[in-house]
């Protein structure tokens, strides 16, 4: 099984997130997204292997997302994925993904669905 674990190491529930997989022996690729920031392209994909609400994936309580004045609710699917892109501090984290599916871990057992 191949996961990849988008990652912010300074993030108490990414780091919760991935010792988990690593207890249940799963070393998963980590993407330190803060350092390699993702395009707009790549947050559509992550959203689409998300499913349901796309404005799970931003975080609105960052000083980043208030300069935008805007609010969650009003953002679109493509909104959320301009924005990501330009301010990857507003991904929320951490995200797993495996295969065509991905969860975003809070609490980090949600991604225990992947792994089953």
């Amino acid at each position: 099984m191949s996961l990849t674990i988008w990652h912010n190491p300074r993030c108490t529930k990414s780091r919760e997130t991935l010792e988990l997989l690593r207890s249940r022996g799963i070393e998963p690729t980590i993407r330190e997204y803060l350092k390699q920031p993702p395009s707009k392209a790549e947050v559509e994909t992550l959203i689409g292997q998300l499913g349901g609400d796309p404005t799970a994936l931003i975080r609105d309580g960052e000083p980043e997302f208030k300069k935008l004045g805007k609010k969650k609710a009003n953002l679109s699917r493509a909104d959320i994925a301009k924005v990501i892109a330009a301010a990857p501090i507003l991904l929320q984290r951490p995200v797993v993904v495996s295969g065509k599916r991905a969860v975003i871990g809070r609490p980090p057992e949600a991604v225990l669905a992947l792994v089953k």
